[in-house]
């Protein structure tokens, strides 16, 4: 029989394809379901913690006899009907608990992410971390390497630059909104986003974080723009009124449409400030437009060089955030080491604690409290540990407990 450990079980970016990585996507209705299915089917794990992103599936758990190539079978058996054509070397995994509590910090400090520094994945896992706690799934082994996580983030936030800006274009435009007007008005600015692509899909998730809500689309193919505004609950913006650039009123226009070579050519000219974001190649946007005072103009050139500089910093913070990780992996690791004398102390403790009440309950003078029994409960577990009694038979401390309770009476009753 196998040791209790934190195991854990992932494919991800690193080895398999976005194709690859949909069979074994799990969506949120299914997660209760098969939290239900893993427990009864292993009924030794007692700790399961799901971490599904559009870059990993992974399934950390604590367990005493499932390997963690067991439960990678029975995902794969689950989840892909054709398993002769299944590729079992794109999973990584361990049975190690302090293999698995790496590979976590390393995945949520966003090292092992497809854009190093991700501050999304901190989220994804506070997310997954509450669904285990709502079902009672996080064992004393992955709470600890949960709680070691949260620390590492928070250092890796406050002692380093790894955290600093953004590499994510999508991102970094919605932030140039935001910085751009006045705090107070910046929500509730009209904004116009062209296309229907994969970087529109990312402004739209990214808004989440800004919540801008007076947003329209516009897309040569009508249909996908509804489908985006439906999801949104944006408005859509008629198309042929793009192809006339009638843009009246508009605060912010933000264009990713595909083969649109100066798709915008004019501006109506207004009082206040207009910001446009150019994010197509070849560019929608004619830099002549710039020529007007009231234009604020990015395009991909000014965007990613300041996302050069970012990546640059966080390049620069690797080998700190490598520290803290090993830092904290370290005390992780002497908190395992601790595990048996914990055990050992919480069965002589329950035992000692009987016997301080018991003894105290002799004693027809006084009406015994918990309080009382408590205090000398602890008095007297830490004595045994300071004279290094722990590895005695419970019969063998009865002299101790006796002597200790003897002297301590007096002090607490």
């Amino acid at each position: 029989m196998m040791n209790k450990s934190l195991r854990y079980i992932s494919i991800s970016h690193k080895l398999a394809s976005a194709t690859q990585r949909e069979d074994y996507y799990i969506p949120e209705e299914e997660k209760d379901n098969l939290v239900e299915l893993i427990c009864t089917t292993f009924p030794d794990i007692i700790g399961l913690f799901l971490l599904v992103t559009c870059n990993r599936t992974e399934i950390y758990f604590e367990a005493t006899t499932t390997p963690a190539t067991e439960l990678r079978d029975f995902l794969i058996h689950l989840k892909v009907a054709n398993i002769t054509k299944v590729n079992k070397q794109l999973f990584n995994y361990s049975n190690t608990t302090e293999d698995t509590a790496r590979h976590l910090l390393e995945v949520s400090s966003g090292l092992a992410s497809s854009v190093l520094g991700d501050a999304e994945i901190i989220h994804q896992i506070k997310k997954a971390h509450r669904f285990s706690i709502a079902h009672q799934l996080q064992g004393s082994l992955l709470e600890r390497a949960l709680q070691t996580v949260f620390k590492s983030h928070k250092r890796i936030s406050n002692e380093t630059h790894f955290r600093d800006g953004t590499t994510s274009v999508a991102y970094k435009s919605l932030k140039i909104v935001n910085d751009m007007y006045d705090k107070a008005t910046v929500k509730n600015k009209k904004i116009l986003i062209i296309g229907a692509g994969d970087i529109v899909k990312q402004l739209f998730k990214y808004n989440s974080k800004f919540n801008f809500n007076n947003i329209y689309i516009s897309n040569r193919t009508v249909e996908k723009a509804i489908i985006l505004s439906n999801k949104y609950l944006c408005k859509v913006y008629d198309w042929n009124n793009v192809l006339a650039n009638d843009f009246q009123d508009f605060d912010v226009i933000i264009s990713a449409a595909s083969n649109c070579y100066h798709l915008i050519k004019k501006i109506p000219i207004a009082s206040q400030k207009v910001l446009l974001i150019d994010l197509a190649l070849p560019s929608n946007i004619d830099k002549t437009l710039l020529y007007n005072e009231n234009i604020m103009l990015y395009d991909l050139d000014a965007i990613s060089t300041e996302l050069e500089d970012t990546k640059e910093k966080r390049l620069a913070a690797v080998s700190k955030v490598d520290e803290i990780i090993a830092e904290e992996l370290s005390v992780y690791s002497g908190w395992l080491q601790d595990a048996p004398l914990r055990t050992l102390l919480a069965k002589y403790k329950i035992v000692v604690s009987q016997k301080v009440k018991s003894y105290l309950e002799t004693d027809t003078t006084r009406e015994p409290k918990s309080k009382i029994t408590k205090i000398v409960t602890n008095r007297i577990m830490r004595e045994l540990v300071k004279q290094n009694e722990m590895s005695l038979p419970f019969e063998k401390v009865d002299v101790i407990i006796n002597k200790q309770v003897s002297l301590l009476k007096e002090k607490y009753v």
